[in-house]
């Protein structure tokens, strides 16, 4: 699970960090509102913990920036225990709210709640044109044939059908799938683009689904009869 951590308090936000690392999570932590808004909006997380006393914009305004765009969980972290701020946070879109102090295990389980409830809620299958991918049984068809992927590969198409028609960027895709940054000059990703495009882009499917686009990376579209 990829956790976005907004906390200007530095041992809280290191004590979170290192708990849930511990927990095979993939951490990032942002210390003020401006960054995480930043992080919020242009990353992927599966859940986020936003503290609502933050330096530059307050998690309100981050909630709410994020809530314009996006449904990730969201769970509020703060020394207030007025109720009228934690209403306030879930009239604005939170998801849960937990007050200062706390207990790790306690937030631990909270966050693991939402990424289950936000899973429930996501489509088990994915259709491109004639390409099906099915989420839970791991399974990808294409006009009705089976093709059999690596583990890798079966991510790497999942990354890029959850996002159809959207240009994903190599360094994208290397965190999506291989959670590692991105090394310009390493090709492991156009390798494994094209391993990918070999098996569901092959000569039995005269209309390609994987497109480059130069300088800027991948897309997965049907774009209709006669695409290349």
């Amino acid at each position: 699970m990829r956790v976005l951590i907004v906390e200007d308090e530095a041992k809280t936000a290191d004590y979170l960090r290192r708990g849930l690392t511990e927990q095979g999570h993939v951490v990032d932590v942002a210390v003020d509102g401006i960054d995480g808004r930043h992080a919020a909006l242009e990353g992927r997380y599966d859940v986020i913990v936003l503290d609502v006393m933050l330096p530059g914009i307050d998690g309100f305004e981050v909630l709410r920036e994020v809530r314009r765009s996006q449904q990730v969980p969201i769970i509020m972290l703060t020394a207030r225990d007025r109720i009228e701020d934690r209403v306030r946070g879930l009239q604005e879109g939170a998801d849960d709210y937990l007050v200062k102090p706390f207990s790790f295990l306690e937030l631990s389980a909270r966050l693991q709640a939402l990424s289950r409830r936000s899973r429930q809620l996501e489509a088990t299958t994915l259709t491109i044109g004639d390409l099906v991918v099915d989420l839970l049984g791991r399974k990808v068809q294409r006009a009705g044939d089976r093709i059999d992927l690596t583990a890798k590969e079966f991510s790497l198409l999942c990354a890029l059908a959850r996002r159809p028609g959207q240009v994903l960027s190599r360094t994208e895709i290397a965190e999506l799938v291989w959670d590692m940054n991105f090394d310009s000059n390493t090709n492991v990703v156009d390798v494994a683009v094209k391993r990918l495009r070999a098996k569901i882009d092959g000569p039995a499917y005269p209309r390609k689904l994987v497109h480059t686009l130069r300088g800027m990376g991948y897309v997965l579209e049907d774009r209709g009869e006669g695409a290349a």
